[in-house]
Formats: C-alpha cells, sequence, structure tokens
C-alpha cells in the first residue's frame, strides 16, 4: 500500500512542551511504522520559543512571530501534495483567522487536536501585550471545519461535540517504558514531596504554603519543585530546580508523595490530570485537588488520594508522611491504573484509528 503523507501544524518546537510531547508526539513512530509519511512544522524557531515564556525579549519575540507567520504562509504549498494535515491548537497564535482558512480549505482532510480550554484566550504574564491580537474565532472555526477532533477532557470533548460530532477523547500519556518505577516505600530517610509544572502554573502550588508550613513544623521532608527554580515558602526545606527533558523522569523518580492541587475554575476543566498520571506511572502515591478530570484519572483511596479542603490537604498528606505501606498500596494501584488507561501502549491504537478513519 502507498504510504500516506500527513502534515503536522504545531505551535513549539518538538519534545518541548508537555501539550505535545505526552499527547501526538510519541505516537508519530507507531504511526509511521503503521502506513504513514509524517513531517513536523513548528510556527516558533527553537531560538524562539527560548524567550517566548521570559520577560522582555519584545522584539525578538515579534520578529519570531512575524518569521514563523511567513513561514507559515510558505507552507500553505505543501497542502495540496499531502493526504492531510494535523493542526494541534492553532495555525497561527495571532490576528484573524485566514490562514487556518486556507489550511482547511487546501487540505484533502484534517484532523485538529485541541489542549486545555485555549478558546478562553489565557495569555502568559511575559507576553501580556499580545492579547489583544488573540481571536477565539480560529478555535471554533477549526472545531467547525475539521473531519475529526481530537480532545483530552470530558469538558473538552462537550466542547468540541457542539461544533462537530466527529471527536475522540485521548488523555494526554505517557510511555511506562520510560517511566519506570523505583521507589522502595521506606520511612527511614528523609522523604520528598514533588511538583512539576512551571512558572505560569507556580501559583496552584502557593494554594498549598499554610499546608506545607504546618507539615514541616511536625514531619521531615523536603519539598522539590521542578519547572520553577526560584520558589520558595518561609520554613519549607525547598529544593527547586529548572525543568528539561533530560532530568523530567530522573527527578520525579526521586519524589516519594506527587502533589496535584489546582484551583476550581473553568479553565482547569481542559486539564487531563497529566502531572497526576506522571507521578502514577512511577508508582507514585498521589494527592490531588477533587476538580476538572482528576476524578477520571485517580480513584480515591484506591490509587491516590481527591481533596477538597486544606485540612484534606493537610491529613492526607501526613497519613502519606507516616505510612509507608499506604503509600506502596496507592502507589502500586496508580501504577497499574496508568498502565491499564492512560500509557501510549493502552491508546496508540486510539491515534492510529482516528488516522484511518480520516485520511
Amino acid at each position: 500500500m502507498k504510504r500516506k503523507k500527513v502534515l503536522i501544524f504545531c505551535p513549539y518546537p518538538v519534545d518541548t512542551v508537555p501539550g505535545q510531547r505526552l499527547k501526538y508526539e510519541q505516537y508519530i513512530k507507531y504511526l509511521e511504522d503503521n502506513g504513514y509519511v509524517i513531517n513536523v512544522f513548528p510556527f516558533f524557531s527553537s531560538n524562539t520559543y527560548k524567550v517566548l515564556y521570559r520577560k522582555g525579549y519584545f522584539l525578538k519575540k515579534m520578529l519570531g512571530v512575524l518569521s514563523g507567520i511567513v513561514r507559515r504562509a510558505c507552507q500553505v504549498f505543501l497542502i495540496p501534495q499531502a493526504d492531510g494535515i494535523y493542526i494541534f491548537l492553532h495555525v497561527i497564535p495571532v490576528g484573524p483567522p485566514f490562514l487556518e482558512f486556507v489550511y482547511l480549505s487546501l487540505a484533502k482532510r484534517t484532523i485538529y487536536d485541541i489542549d486545555d480550554m485555549v478558546h478562553q484566550l489565557r495569555t502568559a504574564p511575559a507576553n501580556k501585550l499580545v492579547s489583544w491580537a488573540k481571536s477565539k474565532k480560529r478555535y471554533f472555526l477549526l472545531l467547525e471545519k475539521a473531519n475529526h477532533v481530537i480532545t483530552c477532557t470530558p469538558e473538552l470533548d462537550r466542547l468540541a461535540r457542539s461544533f462537530n460530532s466527529a471527536t475522540t477523547d485521548i488523555s494526554s500519556t505517557v510511555n511506562t517504558e520510560i517511566y519506570l518505577p523505583c521507589n522502595v516505600y521506606r520511612n527511614d530517610c528523609e522523604l520528598v514531596i514533588g511538583w512539576s509544572g512551571s512558572h505560569s502554573t507556580v501559583p496552584y502550588l502557593h494554594l498549598l504554603d499554610n499546608v506545607l508550613i504546618r507539615l514541616s513544623t511536625r514531619y521531615r521532608f523536603k519539598l522539590l519543585v521542578m519547572g520553577a527554580h526560584s520558589f520558595s515558602i518561609p520554613g519549607v526545606n525547598v529544593e527547586a530546580i529548572p525543568w528539561s527533558a533530560d532530568i523530567e523522569v530522573p527527578t520525579l523518580q526521586r519524589i516519594d508523595i506527587g502533589l496535584y492541587p489546582l484551583p476550581d475554575d473553568e479553565w482547569v476543566q481542559g486539564k487531563s490530570g497529566l502531572k497526576a498520571i506522571q507521578y502514577m506511572a512511577l508508582g507514585l502515591p498521589v494527592v490531588a485537588s477533587s476538580v476538572g478530570c482528576n476524578d477520571r484519572v485517580i480513584e480515591n483511596d484506591v490509587s491516590g488520594f481527591l481533596v477538597s479542603s486544606l485540612d484534606d490537604w493537610y491529613n492526607c498528606l501526613a497519613l502519606l508522611l507516616e505510612d509507608a505501606a499506604l503509600r506502596r498500596r496507592l502507589g502500586l494501584s496508580a501504577r497499574r491504573r496508568v498502565e491499564q488507561m492512560y500509557s501510549v501502549d493502552a491508546n496508540k491504537d486510539k491515534y492510529l484509528s482516528v488516522f484511518q478513519a480520516t485520511y
């Protein structure tokens, strides 16, 4: 059979952001092994991405956006030669949805992959100046006109189905051949409570400041924070390190208990519970806010704890710090749940089925 050519248009360079790394990027080789030739075209160059979410660099960011738009305009000529296109989030991030309309018109078939509640047009604090240039219309156009839409939470799927009857809800996933448990579930050493995120999500961790301060007066532990290297809480033993792909799994493997605090707001309804899935894949007990998609990922008191109040946070973390057997029970159950439901192996044929039905 002739191999089908698919062009992926995404915002960021390969192997950078979780929304790409832990979604479709993990399945590219499997798709290629099953009859597809896939080419990936990021909007932002690697140099622009390095400064994109840092304060300042306005001129460099502006030039990066302009050069990305020029590249997208040139890539228009590649579309008719392909069997189909796959758009993640958008074709371009700002301005009217003109290029989205052109891409949809020229493509033989289109899959649209939406992540988070991007139609709410949230903008990183470092880039507030460009918030006026964003438009909801591009996301609604893509949802309506794509041949198939891939979502990652029930709430996103409900949104997509209000525009398009052809949707598939596929959660963010991890490769369980890379995410390997190594925890020994012992209490004869300093325990590590861990959190992974970024400077944009670190306010969520600060929701637990008083809980962690209170815990530190009674228990000996370290708070390991990856992705917000300037994070600190007075009175709490914190080790904060920057995120990088090569240290992500080894750093998470140092954790004994995973934290996943979230506020109860509309934006969170688009989150797939990825951080919880990462902890759980490593056989770690996770304590998570009982909001959004977390109750789909975590079975309370089976593969982790779902909590609704600061007292719940304190009590569950205290239990886990004291009881190694409880950490083992929840952690091993969490690993099994990820293998069965949130691993690459468990979801690869879902992606393949969408490709086969669309292209």
